[in-house]
Formats: structure tokens, C-alpha cells, sequence
């Protein structure tokens, strides 16, 4: 049995890479991006006017004028003209380029404008007013989105912006969840009072849709012959084999040897852990297999820890650790790490942890009532209201 630090340290250590794919961008939120992409030319890429209004040269406001006669109208999307008089102005509007010879924006707030002319109300104006200046944000060549970056509405803002209609982006694992077992039923079925509906299947498929990774399912009843020869055509075809279930001590927990029958590498079985201390994690060639124990909030709790993190590092993402303060005195004793439910809150910008109990790891409905993991070292066995430790969120 191996610590969660050491578990952790042979998952990260046994990543994959799925390869890059060019996709559509406007397809490609929630993957990740696999290359720089820069800036084609400056941002903006002219003098911008940012104000509904008129544009003149400052030094004749500077010099006392106040009325000035409209020269012409300068329109977004329109070729940029040029002011003739430095007395007079010209009509703008937003993110229309600033005309030439000028060089400030008045907006029409600050104005009255008859028969053709345009007086200035308040004193306060000041040179290059409502304005933004040709490379302000962004100079031609500047990266605009770091290689290996999350993509979000955001980004594809950018990609847009660019001309980038096609975005090189991490390829997805190929992913079969599997469930064993013979007491499970399907979600539309009405079980027999020793048998219960299938669950753990669907909430790894949605786990995997929180990292945009779609997923296939199956179902393999608790027969080894059965087992095996299924699981061998799986490792062929899958990037990616995600158990819940018959990995533990049970008479009928046949994974375990039908994975070494397979040639399947085992890097670890057993973690000094709670819930979750049978998972099973192990590899061929070509398929990562992550055996996750039966029980729901196992699955659920080994799934974030250790498959996200894998997953991360495979595509190259980095993702940020979060703590939070416990709010309540929490004992816990057994020599294990313990993942142990809380909800979250804020408070003065501090976010805090509040402990939820359930009944063990079998008690799926308590899921609902909690927003992450507080994960809490086993070298304690108390943990102090006020104490900071490492959350894993799944809201």
C-alpha cells in the first residue's frame, strides 16, 4: 500500500500525449490550445475613437475656441478621412479610426450642436480624451495565447480577431467506462430489493464532461472468462479504461487478475487512503487503466484526485492548487489521507470548509449536499477550526 503523494507521483509520471488535431475554433471551447497564437497586426489597429461624438485638433480648444464648424462625419468601417481645418471638427462614432489632424474625442454629451456647428459645454477637456491609440493593447508579433492554455469564450474572441479559423488544440483520449457486477441494473429498470440501478458509470461520464472528454459505457457482468476477454479487445481500442468496481478483496473483485492475465503493468493497487483505498492503476503500451473501487463517493473522490490531475498533465495544462480553512474541529484517527466532504463559502475573501457528514463511502446522496473535498493529511489525526489544507472542488 502507497501513500496518495506517491500515487500521485506515478500517475503524473505515466501520462500520455494524445497528439494535436486542427479543429474549427469556434468548436474548440474547453479544449486545449497547442500553440501560440499571436497578434497579425497592432490593437487596435488604428487610432480608435471610443466615444460617440466630435474629433478636433486639442491646441485650438487649448487656444480658447469653443464652436466649431462640422466639417464631416467620420463612420465605424469607413475609410479614414482628413480634417481640413484645424478650426473645425468632424462627427465620430465608435470605433470609428480618428481622422486625420486630429487628435481628441468629445462626446456628444459634452456638446450642442445646431445648424451645423458644435459647442463644447464643459471646461474640462483634456488632449487625446476618448481615444485609444493604434497598439495600445497589442503590438503586431505579441502572443496573444500561450500554447497549452484552457480555451474559453474568451479565446475564441481572440482566435476571431486574428483570423485564425482554425486552432491547432490537444487531440481527446479515447475513453470506455466500465461497470461490473451482478446486482446492477440499468437506470429504467425496476431493481429486485438485492439489487440496485447503475449509477457510478454515469456520474464518471459526466465527471469527464466537466473536462470536455466524451466517453462510451459498458457494463460486464462479475464472470472472469467474460471479463477477460472483453477487457482484452478494450485495451486494443480505448486510450483509456475507467473501472468502478471489483477491484477490492471480494470472492468476485476478478479485475485485479484478469488485468495482469492481460499483460497489464500494475503501478499500484492500494493507497493509504479514505474512501477509495483499493484503487488499482496500471498500463499497457497504448491504454492507461484506472481500476476505481466500487463504492460511489470512491469513484467519485479517485476520478477528481487522480484521473484530472493525469489528464492535465497528459495535455499539458497547469492547473492551480486551492485550500481552504476548516471551519469545525475535525478527528480523525485511522493512519490514512483523508478526502473528506465540505461545503464551500466565502467570507471576507477567505474561503472556508465546512465539514458535512455522511455515512461512509457508500452514501452517494451526500454528494449533493457538499461542493468539494477537503483533503487532510494522515501523519494528524486532529485538524484544528482555523487550519488551511489543500480542497478539490466538483462544484
Amino acid at each position: 500500500m502507497i501513500s496518495v503523494e506517491e500515487a500521485k507521483n506515478i500517475i503524473l509520471n505515466s501520462t500520455q500525449n494524445f497528439g494535436v488535431e486542427e479543429i474549427p475554433f469556434i468548436n474548440s471551447v474547453g479544449r486545449i490550445v497547442k500553440e501560440d497564437i499571436v497578434a497579425d497586426r497592432d490593437f487596435p489597429p488604428f487610432n480608435r475613437v471610443s466615444m460617440d461624438g466630435i474629433a478636433i485638433d486639442f491646441q485650438s480648444f487649448k487656444n480658447g475656441q469653443r464652436t466649431f464648424v462640422i466639417e464631416g462625419i467620420q463612420p465605424a468601417g469607413s475609410p479614414q478621412i482628413t480634417l481640413q481645418s484645424k478650426e473645425n471638427c468632424i462627427e465620430v462614432m465608435t470605433g470609428a479610426v480618428l481622422p486625420n489632424n486630429c487628435n481628441t474625442v468629445i462626446r456628444y454629451e459634452d456638446l450642442e450642436i445646431n445648424n451645423g456647428f458644435a459647442r463644447v459645454i464643459p471646461e474640462g477637456i483634456c488632449d487625446a480624451q476618448n481615444v485609444h491609440p493604434k497598439g495600445k493593447d497589442r503590438k503586431q508579433g505579441d502572443v496573444l495565447i500561450h500554447k497549452n492554455k484552457l480555451i474559453s469564450a474568451s479565446e475564441i474572441g481572440v482566435f476571431a480577431t486574428v483570423g485564425k479559423s482554425k486552432a491547432k488544440v490537444s487531440k481527446l483520449p479515447k475513453i470506455l467506462i466500465i461497470s461490473t457486477g451482478d446486482e446492477l441494473v440499468g437506470v429504467d429498470e425496476i431493481p429486485l430489493e438485492h439489487q440496485i440501478r447503475r449509477s457510478n458509470v454515469f456520474t464518471l461520464v459526466s465527471l469527464l464532461e466537466r473536462l470536455n472528454i466524451p466517453s462510451e459505457t459498458t457494463h460486464i457482468t462479475d464472470d472472469k472468462p467474460i471479463l477477460k476477454s472483453k477487457i482484452e479487445g478494450f485495451l486494443n481500442e480505448y486510450d483509456v479504461l475507467l473501472f468502478s468496481g471489483a477491484v477490492s478483496k471480494g470472492k468476485f473483485d476478478f479485475l485485479p487478475e484478469v488485468f495482469e492475465e492481460l499483460g497489464v503493468t500494475k503501478l499500484f493497487h492500494k493507497i493509504t487512503q479514505r474512501p477509495g483505498k483499493p484503487f488499482f492503476y496500471g498500463k499497457t503500451e497504448t491504454c492507461n487503466v484506472f481500476g476505481f473501487p466500487g463504492n460511489p463517493i470512491s469513484t467519485f473522490v479517485n476520478c477528481l484526485v487522480y484521473f484530472y490531475p493525469w489528464y492535465y498533465n497528459s495535455v499539458g495544462l497547469r492547473v492551480e492548487e486551492e485550500t481552504a480553512i476548516l471551519t469545525d474541529n475535525v478527528i480523525f484517527k485511522p493512519n490514512l489521507s483523508y478526502f473528506l466532504q465540505v461545503k464551500l463559502s466565502d467570507k471576507f475573501g477567505h474561503l472556508l470548509a465546512t465539514p458535512i457528514t455522511g455515512n461512509g463511502s457508500g452514501d452517494l446522496a451526500s454528494l449533493v449536499n457538499a461542493d468539494a473535498f477537503i483533503v487532510l493529511p494522515k501523519e494528524q489525526n486532529e485538524f484544528k477550526k482555523g487550519e488551511n489544507y489543500p480542497v478539490i472542488r466538483y462544484r
